[in-house]
């Protein structure tokens, strides 16, 4: 699988991330297979939080083993400092983990959020200090990230970013200004940045049979699975995606990322324009 540079962090990462939501449900065996079909494709990279049900608990015994080969990143909803350093400091546990790559604030979308998480990021930017955590982040699902993330890079020294990067969120004009203005922020300073909701097609329509285990309803289909997964990756700026959080989808996201050919911008913007009469995917809070 192609690997790229994860801005400041040096770190080759590969192009697709494994999102450790797709094993929320607990089911050992499906993380297992899920793992190891991941690193077989040349995944390096994993994203987990406590956030993701049971993921924690089903993934950390397989991760020692093949500690030395992965980068792994975790994340934090918490607000006070106690409170934060307690649920890494569990996550470190859970995983088989001295210390984390990458630890990031979770779901900031907004700049209230960003005010609501100042101590919560100052506790982090310390674990790093004290080398529990190599790199510190932040993450956001909803429209509001990236103007949340390109505020917090101004407030604090971090080293990524992670957000929604798709041709639904490129056809809203307000996020999309935002959404390249914090790319060119995160390039000037040689912040990593990840992409969310590569694969991501609406959110669920009311009475929907919820095939899937994801919050909004991905792609099922290989096609627009690709389209979106190539439009993240050829979007400038973009190191990687983190792949959808349900186990179906992931062996499709992976054979995808490995045959990934880049987009050319006039493809990029008819992608868009395809999908622009979707309703907008929106944060489940």
């Amino acid at each position: 699988m192609e690997t790229r540079r994860l801005g400041r962090t040096g770190h080759a990462s590969s192009v697709a991330i494994l999102g450790a939501a797709a094993f929320w449900q607990g089911d050992a065996e499906v993380a297992k297979r899920g793992f190891a079909a991941a690193l077989d494709a040349g995944v390096n990279h994993l994203d987990i939080a406590p956030q993701y049900g049971e993921a924690e608990k089903v993934v950390g015994p397989l991760v020692p083993a093949v500690r030395d080969r992965l980068f792994v990143g975790c994340k934090t909803m918490r607000k006070n400092a106690d409170g934060v350093r307690a649920q890494m400091e569990e996550s470190l546990r859970l995983l088989g983990c001295d210390h984390f790559d990458l630890y990031q604030l979770h779901a900031v979308t907004s700049r209230d959020d960003l005010e609501l998480r100042a101590d919560a990021a100052r506790a982090i930017l310390q674990a790093r200090d004290e080398g529990l955590c190599r790199f510190v982040g932040i993450t956001g699902h909803d429209l509001g990230a990236p103007a949340a993330h390109a505020e917090a890079l101004r407030r604090y020294d971090l080293d990524t970013v992670m957000f929604p990067v798709n041709p639904r969120m490129w056809a809203d004009p307000a996020y999309r200004h935002d959404a390249e203005a914090l790319l060119t922020l995160a390039a000037e300073r040689d912040v990593g940045v990840m992409a969310i909701k590569a694969g991501a097609a609406r959110p669920w329509a009311d009475g929907a049979e919820r095939w899937a285990t994801t919050w909004y309803e991905p792609h099922a289909e290989v096609e627009p699975l690709e389209r979106g997964i190539r439009f993240a990756l050829s979007t400038p700026g973009v190191v990687a995606f983190c792949t959808p959080g349900d186990a179906s989808v992931l062996p499709k996201a992976l054979d995808v990322a490995n045959r990934f050919t880049p987009m050319t911008a006039d493809a990029r913007d008819e992608a868009s324009r395809a999908v622009a009469h979707e309703e907008i995917l929106r944060s489940p809070r």
